[in-house]
């Protein structure tokens, strides 16, 4: 099994936003999650933003894929992640357990795909600087 997931990078002040759910609390991904029957990636990216952050994404610009064991279910998956903007500012909503913003990959509890994929592509384009 393969899991589908659209992601956002929310980038501000040199911090790129993390989030965690009730479930896992201690794990910490992008805003983001799995795709419902006809949705294409960047539409589930913006309906899950919006559901978990209370936000709505302004822009969206393809960034990365990546594929990495999913940080929860611990099985195979394909993440599509996007450059976002968003209005508003985000806050816990639904099923998250906490959100946090982050300066490079050395936050514990980052999940694989965010750790050893997301934030290393942020740093080489230029869009975080990474632990100095």
């Amino acid at each position: 099994m393969m899991l589908t997931v659209a992601a956002a990078v929310v980038l501000r002040e040199g911090r790129l936003l993390v989030v965690s759910k009730q479930a896992a609390p201690d794990v910490f991904y992008l805003p983001g999650g799995k795709l419902e029957p006809g949705e294409t990636h960047e539409q589930a990216m913006r309906r899950e933003v919006h559901e978990e952050l209370g936000v709505v994404v302004r822009e969206a610009e393809h960034f990365l894929d990546v594929e990495a064991p999913a940080a929860i279910e611990r099985v195979p998956m394909s993440l599509t992640v996007f450059l976002a903007e968003i209005d508003g500012e985000p806050a816990r909503q639904a099923e998250l357990a906490a959100l946090d913003w982050v300066a490079d990959a050395t936050r514990p509890g980052l999940g694989p795909a965010i750790r050893d994929h997301v934030i290393p592509a942020l740093v080489d384009a230029g869009l975080l600087a990474g632990s100095s």
